[in-house]
């Protein structure tokens, strides 16, 4: 276990080694930043100010997992003044095996956080890991208080090394590849610390009931990054619940993504472990195999060992609402379409059998049972270019359905939006009209681009942390969609059979054999 506290960090991002110039962290959270070498300077709090919060009321946040998605969501957590960034982990030092959506586009982002057109002039890899993040939060807090310096962010490889190690964080932020989310979020619950986590809760059925499971028990304020307050679907539910479709029988919810490869084959080839990379760490719970990069960063998503596929990479953020709004409890059945690939051997044309990656395109079915007023549900899933068929009420408007998108089937009727209900409407166009005619609303303006809502991103959990109101993304409302999700993984994973399953008990009652993968075998000591 390798790691670097606050005592051992001399190094700045100007190159200044000198600790004369530094303020420790723990100086730093004592005197609200003002502690400086040689200077006495009147803390804020004295001296009051707009926004200013003290010390002893920020959340002092770890950063556990330092990609390229953690650092696409920094600079909203590093501009907030409730939070103090104190210690960032990664199993990866500097890396150079980090994939991202746009050539140079994580190296601008951090440019553009740091103020320096030129950082890593000449870089050809997308940066990442636990050196990067220190830099960043080290020259951000420096840059914010106007110093040359600040010495405060402690740097780990082991996360349990964090956990033990860190006494004044009360909070962790979970970026790491999927397989890992449910151990480290348990962990750290069950040492007291609120936990904000991206998706999936766990990429095994009972890891995530386990980190529900704890979150409750500890009664510990939580957030789950997908989730949505449901103000862009209340339309929508207002719209059903008035009757404007009929009775709502099915919902449709298609994706553009993998926007990674899938790869049909186990690697075969061995090349050796990068320098600063502990694939050990990295494998954390899975048991031992030999290192590839087609398994690691954003290639994990489309292998069932590590990642959850398109459906948990993207129908939480569209799926997450729906199930809160309707009161969605488990579904009582999944199934799937997994599309395969093909190969010759020995001169014969034969499919993959391929339990081990996701398949490059599927639609999934989810079916629902009746709940109060509300009648029998199914919602299905689709991705990789798959959508469903254009409805009739499209085709008379000579329109097609678009990348990505929801559609919502009533028994008289049809509401269709974007991918997240953005601009969701009754089709055909007509029929939205008559209805804002009979019930006196205005014209409906298209919804925002969504750039309030990745402002405002952190507030709920933030809010939850320092003592405020549950977030809407708290834990203990994700088990029906995890079970969902992860359901879906293991018909995928089967080949699409039909999974009948009781979640009282846990239990896929009709066919035994799939139970076995509502967990995983775990590598000696990384047991759940």
């Amino acid at each position: 276990m390798t790691h670097s506290t606050e005592e051992s960090q001399n190094a700045s991002a100007t190159g200044n080694s000198s600790p004369s110039r530094g303020v420790s962290r723990r100086d730093f959270m004592r005197a609200g930043g003002a502690a400086y070498a040689g200077i006495s300077i009147v803390p804020r709090h004295v001296l009051g100010g707009a926004g200013y919060v003290a010390p002893s009321e920020k959340i002092t946040l770890a950063c556990i997992g330092f990609g390229s998605q953690a650092i696409r969501e920094i600079g909203g957590i590093l501009a907030s003044p409730e939070v103090q960034i104190v210690a960032v982990c990664d199993v990866e030092k500097d890396g150079v095996n980090y994939l991202e959506w746009d050539k140079g586009e994580i190296r601008n982002t951090i440019r553009l956080l740091l103020k320096n057109p030129t950082w890593r002039e000449g870089l050809d890899y997308p940066p990442g890991g636990r050196d990067v993040g220190k830099e960043l939060v080290e020259t951000y807090y420096a840059q914010q208080h106007g110093r040359k310096r600040f010495k405060g962010c402690a740097t780990y490889v082991d996360y349990r090394e964090l956990l033990e190690k860190e006494k004044d964080v009360t909070a962790v932020k979970v970026m790491t590849a999927d397989h890992t989310h449910a151990p480290i979020a348990v962990a750290a619950m069950k040492r007291g610390m609120n936990v904000v986590m991206h998706k999936p809760l766990g990429n095994r059925l009972l890891e995530a009931r386990a980190v529900v499971e704890t979150a409750r028990a500890t009664g510990l304020a939580t957030h789950f990054l997908p989730a949505s307050d449901g103000s862009r679907e209340q339309p929508v539910m207002d719209m059903i619940k008035s009757g404007a479709i009929g009775t709502l029988r099915e919902i449709h919810n298609w994706s553009s993504r993998p926007m990674w490869p899938q790869f049909a084959a186990i690697p075969t080839d061995t090349p050796p472990v990068p320098p600063g990379f502990n694939w050990t760490l990295w494998l954390g719970p899975s048991l031992d195999r030999p290192y590839h990069p087609n398994y690691t960063h954003t290639n994990f998503r489309g292998w069932y060992e590590f990642g959850g596929g398109s459906i948990a990479d993207m129908g939480h953020y569209s799926l997450w609402p729906i199930f809160q709004l309707l009161e969605l409890d488990a579904p009582i059945s999944v199934e799937s379409t997994p599309t395969h690939v093909c190969t010759v051997a020995d001169s014969v044309c034969r499919s993959i059998r391929n339990d081990y990656s996701f398949p490059t395109a599927c639609t999934v079915r989810m079916r629902f049972a009746p709940k109060g007023e509300r009648g029998a549900l199914d919602i299905f899933w689709y991705d990789g270019g798959i959508r469903p068929p254009v409805p009739d009420e499209l085709m008379a408007e000579n329109k097609e359905l678009e990348e990505e998108g929801i559609l919502f089937v009533g028994d008289q009727g049809k509401i269709l939006g974007g991918f997240r209900c953005e601009n969701a409407r009754m089709i055909p166009e007509s029929k939205m009209r008559s209805y804002e005619a009979a019930n006196n609303l205005a014209e409906t303006e298209p919804s925002d681009d969504g750039s309030q809502r990745r402002n405002n991103r952190n507030a709920a959990w933030i809010t939850a942390f320092r003592g405020g109101p549950a977030s809407y993304g708290d834990f203990g409302l994700g088990g029906p969609i995890s079970e969902a999700m992860n359901l879906a993984a293991i018909s995928l994973r089967l080949g699409g059979p039909r999974l009948l399953w009781d979640s009282a008990h846990a239990t896929i009652t009709n066919l035994p054999d799939a139970n076995k993968l509502l967990t995983r075998e775990y590598r000696s000591g990384w047991e759940m």
